[in-house]
């Protein structure tokens, strides 16, 4: 059988404090590898980074001040349109329901930022966006390394890649205070788990859609090399056609 359903349900937990060993526990078999509780939510944060940081290159573009943060606001739309894309091949493909907005505390940053201009807006998007990308980059090496199914691993691959050229075009900004980052990483302040989780899409929602630039040069994944020529006759079918953002 392709797919075995045991409780794929939407998950209710995927913040920073999530129960470490509920993410190991095996949700579903799949002709890829076992799915766990963590391999989903991984999916999942990757998805939902997509939705906060791709609007808020964007709104970089527009606001940003120097060249550097301008190129950085680039790279987070081209790096996660391409993430967006994988996200949306493989989720049906898993039978997992991605997100259509971002966490409550994701979406606080964009609030902030939108209300910020000048140097006060450079310096913040640039703290904020090192500060959030050096949090995922361990949780990616940490699925990278321990999931057994190979569709979770090529996109933990495609996010390794991603999250760490954003880490670095936020540094090359020079305006990343590497001691309060840091702090900020690694001690993040203890918030309910409703903030930091996004919320399920109702149902019949049209999936969002984060539109690559005209310029784009990262790519999303090649299922066809990551499945070996095919997605398998258990896959759910592709969604319908949607928005798109951008």
């Amino acid at each position: 059988m392709a797919l075995t359903l045991v409780a794929l349900a939407y998950p209710s937990m995927l913040g920073m404090n999530t129960v470490t060993a509920s993410q190991t526990r095996i949700i579903a078999q799949t002709q890829w590898g076992p799915l766990t509780e963590g391999d989903r939510d991984f999916v999942v944060r990757v998805r939902a980074a997509g939705l906060w940081e791709y609007p808020l290159g964007q709104i970089g573009l527009q606001k940003g001040t120097s060249k550097a943060v301008k190129t950085a606001s680039e790279h987070l739309i081209d790096g996660h349109a391409a993430l967006d894309t994988s996200c949306r091949k493989l989720a049906p493909m898993l039978n997992i329901t991605l997100p259509n907005v971002a966490s409550p505390q994701q979406e606080g940053f964009v609030t902030q930022l939108k209300a910020e201009s000048g140097k006060q807006f450079d310096t913040d998007f640039a703290n904020i966006l090192r500060m959030t990308h050096g949090s995922i980059f361990n949780s990616i090496a940490k699925i990278r390394s321990t999931t057994k199914n190979s569709l979770v691993r090529a996109l933990a691959d495609q996010a390794n890649n991603t999250v760490l050229d954003h880490m670095t075009v936020m540094e090359k900004t020079g305006l990343v205070d590497f001691d309060q980052t840091i702090f900020n990483q690694t001690t993040p302040p203890k918030l309910p788990t409703s903030d930091l989780t996004p919320p399920a899409p109702p149902a019949g929602q049209p999936e969002v859609v984060l539109t690559p630039p005209p310029t784009a040069t990262s790519t999303p994944l090649d299922l066809n090399a990551v499945t070996g020529g095919g997605t398998g006759g258990g896959a759910a079918p592709a969604p319908d056609p949607s928005p798109t953002v951008g």
